[in-house]
């Protein structure tokens, strides 16, 4: 072979080398080294799972007998939250302020949801709050903050803003994730305005629970059947003390912190309020009616039997 042949076998060799060079996609880095958590083969699942536990210089940690029986998790609610401000202003108040949540889900029509705090540590989004005879419910749940405006305040009502499709399939699909990790109860799904009523509105009454509950299996919800049987068992005299009383016995039931005063104070329209949002969003005043106590009753009938 000529020079020139060997020219053209070598500029093509090179040719060839660098065209796969290029074309060739190496994997994402990974970061394999774990730093503080421990690897560890649970005995009952026979599954290992990732475990924070000392690592000592001079001794040996012994996991023969884990995990131990008695134990159960630290997130046992799951809370839902409204931003009430623009996509970038949510960003930057949840991760560079005092408040927090351990997700953001934004209004964009991306496959993109926003971790913000380890599901392990405590996120600052509930504030004072109580569900279940539970205070400060940021120590034992998961907060979800969602990219809404919120309300706004109209002549005679709040005008509250609808949630678009693409943005509750990402809370759908986020919720139903959590709750089947933690095992979280329905009637421990809960609004803001659950856990804080009169403090706080959100999510508000276009926040789709009912599409959360049939679509994701998240949540609760009533049967149809027991609301209707119940509203008429509704009584002639609703303002009298005992009716009062057994209502606000009927919201702490469920999970409100309701006043077992008798009447219909400041409070307990509060809490009906915030129930309204929940569970009968088309109308929502505040004020008890057959609808709304037969609503409770169901509730309290599938869920506190």
């Amino acid at each position: 072979m000529n020079v020139k042949g060997l020219m053209m076998v070598g500029l093509t060799s090179l040719f060839v080398l660098t065209s796969c060079g290029t074309a060739k996609k190496y994997p994402p880095k990974t970061i394999t080294k774990i730093i503080r958590d421990t690897i560890i083969v649970n005995k009952h699942t026979e599954q290992p799972e990732m475990t924070r536990a000392a690592k000592l210089d001079n001794y040996k940690i012994n996991v023969d007998k884990y995990p131990a029986v008695g134990q159960d998790e630290r997130i046992r609610y799951l809370v839902m939250h409204y931003t009430a401000i623009d996509n970038d202003l949510s960003l930057k108040v949840l991760s560079e302020r005092d408040v927090s949540a351990h997700y953001l889900v934004t209004d964009l029509p991306d496959n993109q949801i926003h971790l913000l705090v380890d599901e392990t540590k405590r996120a600052w989004h509930a504030g004072v709050s109580k569900w279940k005879n539970i205070d400060n419910l940021n120590f034992t749940s998961i907060g979800i903050e969602i990219v809404n405006k919120g309300f706004a305040d109209g002549k005679t009502n709040k005008a509250f803003m609808p949630f678009p499709d693409h943005q509750i399939k990402k809370v759908g699909e986020l919720a139903k994730d959590i709750v089947e990790r933690y095992k979280i109860l329905p009637v421990n799904v809960v609004g803001h305005s659950d856990i804080a009523p009169g403090r706080k509105p959100d999510p508000g009454p276009q926040f789709p629970w009912k599409r959360l509950y049939d679509e994701y299996k998240v949540g609760a919800w009533y049967e149809e059947a027991d609301k209707l049987a119940f509203i008429t068992q509704y009584p002639l005299d609703a303002d009298n003390y005992s009716f009062i009383l057994s209502v606000q016995n009927e919201f702490k039931k469920y999970g409100y912190d309701v006043p077992t005063s008798g009447k219909w104070d400041d409070a307990t329209r509060k809490v009906i309020l915030s129930f309204q949002y929940h569970f009968r969003p088309q109308r929502y005043e505040g004020t008890m009616d057959p609808e709304t106590w037969a609503i409770l009753k169901a509730l309290n009938k599938k869920y506190n039997p």
